[in-house]
């Protein structure tokens, strides 16, 4: 049975207006939002449809993460940019670029592994496996430019992609490589 991979998470940023004064978003109305400039300087917004979590900076750029899909992040951006401009706020762009940061996936190869053993399969270059500090094995792709962690479970989360298509490749390459060297059970 071929594994399967889940979307857990999109990161996605865009501009939405030259500058941003975020005390001023605060006290004129998005509801819920916080912003404590001596923690972090950035005003954090959630929203519930779709489910999205902001990152609004003082540059106007804005970081949208906690979607499972690229269209949900644009729609949640869009809102955002149309919220914004329904509260007031002057200057918003309402037809932002968006930029996909970063995609991560899950996936499970439904086999234990020994790690050990995919270590010395697959040389030191671009595999890291340290046990004592991390109990899985990070294993770096050239292309696509992600990043898959292996566990002993063989549960994989994969993250670098810059689009869900890159995470599905970095899994068929890995489990191709896995399955050639005789490791999956």
């Amino acid at each position: 049975m071929e594994p399967t991979i889940t979307i857990e998470n999109i990161v996605a940023s865009t501009r939405l207006a030259e500058d941003f004064d975020l005390q001023k978003l605060l006290d004129t109305g998005l509801k819920g939002a916080v912003y404590n400039k001596n923690k972090f300087p950035g005003l954090v917004y959630r929203i519930e449809n779709p489910k999205a979590a902001f990152l609004i900076f003082a540059s106007g750029k804005v970081v949208c993460t906690g979607t499972k899909n690229v269209e949900n992040s644009r729609i949640a951006l869009f809102n955002l940019a149309n919220e914004l401009n329904s509260i007031g706020y002057k200057g918003i762009y309402l037809k932002p670029e968006i930029h996909v940061q970063n995609v991560v996936a899950s996936a499970n190869l439904r086999t234990s592994l020994n790690l050990n053993a995919v270590l010395s399969a697959f040389g030191v270059e671009n595999v890291e496996y340290e046990p004592e500090v991390f109990p899985g094995l990070v294993y770096k792709l050239a292309d696509p430019r992600v990043v898959v962690l292996v566990f002993r479970t063989g549960k994989l989360v994969i993250t670098g992609g810059k689009c869900p298509e890159d995470c599905e490749e970095g899994l068929r390459i890995i489990k191709t490589q896995l399955d050639n060297l005789g490791l999956l059970y």
